[in-house]
């Protein structure tokens, strides 16, 4: 689809300063379909650590008494069933830090952000075994396109189209969606639309504002996807929905971030940080306090079900 139209968007992307950057390429393809498949992206031994946790985090989280906040509940034919885990930098598992502060993720996060990005969200996303509940059509967040806001989607399990894989309308990133309109007049045929089968390991980036879902099946396999959000310090300071001091607060994850990655990978290189020097974070030297900032409010996507709501990833 031509990118005819497209408002204008800060394009640091320019040329791969390390193995671990997006080429001139990729970023081209990004910007014009909305979202980027890098398959076998995290190493092995990463991934593993992360299915450890992931493990963990949803065995610790599933009971009703921990319905609320960090763990998110639906309702299924089988029953009430945890399907969401989020802050979990402060879930007792050093992978997520891990993952963060690698190269694999902040090399992408800096191409596509500038070096003053920001992460901003950290969420572990499932489907149980038997849970082919359907993801309806959305946008995940809704916002002037000065910046690219994106998430970098970690698969820890295949996905299949026939288990239910996501699907993304390519070059719908553009502008808001009415996404009722488009399940009514296409159903889950949207024209155009790609299915994205992942393997363990592959990452997705995909554009916040990409139109995606994933149709209802029956028999799937269990599906873990991470979900990192990043926007640049820039577009937060200039447009919200947050302020300086969260900035700030969300900035301080990076040194902890750098630190484990440095700790689990003694010999190899790790990324170099690259933030504006009045951006850097003082470290406050309260770590339950630096691993969990709670998201009081939200930049609102578009959705069918229940309109505008805020931001519920993926």
């Amino acid at each position: 689809m031509s990118t005819a139209g497209a408002p204008p968007m800060d394009r640091f992307a320019g040329n791969a300063a390390s193995p671990f950057h997006l080429t001139p390429e990729q970023v081209a393809f990004f910007d014009e379909n909305g979202y980027l498949v890098l398959r076998d992206r995290i190493p092995k031994d990463m991934l593993r650590r992360l299915t450890e946790a992931a493990e963990r985090w949803i065995a610790s989280g599933d009971r009703p008494s921990r319905d609320g906040e960090d763990y998110h509940f639906a309702d299924r034919p089988s029953g009430r069933v945890l399907f969401r885990v989020d802050y979990l930098h402060s879930k007792g598992e050093a992978a997520s830090l891990e993952l963060l502060g690698s190269p694999e993720v902040l090399g992408i996060a800096e191409t596509l952000a500038g070096p003053n990005f920001v992460p901003t969200y950290e969420s572990l996303v499932f489907k149980n075994e038997g849970d082919g509940a359907p993801i309806p059509w959305h946008q995940d967040a809704v916002h002037p396109r000065t910046h690219r806001i994106f998430n970098i989607d970690v698969y820890l399990d295949a996905s299949r189209a026939s288990e239910g894989a996501l699907r993304v309308v390519p070059g719908s990133q553009y502008r808001k969606a009415d996404v009722c309109a488009l399940t009514s007049q296409h159903g889950w045929d949207i024209p155009g639309t790609v299915t994205v089968e992942m393997e363990p390991g592959d990452v997705l980036i995909h554009d916040v504002m990409l139109v995606h879902g994933s149709e209802p099946v029956q028999g799937n396999q269990l599906r873990r996807t991470l979900y990192y959000e990043f926007r640049a310090a820039e577009q937060i300071l200039g447009q919200g929905p947050w302020d300086e001091a969260w900035v700030d607060a969300r900035l301080r994850l990076l040194p902890l971030a750098l630190q484990q990655y440095r700790a689990t990978h003694p010999d190899q290189a790790g990324f170099a940080w690259n933030i504006e020097p009045s951006l850097r974070p003082q470290a406050l030297g309260d770590r339950e306090t630096e691993l969990r900032l709670v998201h009081e409010v939200h930049t609102p996507g578009s959705y069918c079900s229940a309109g505008d709501v805020p931001e519920q990833p993926r």
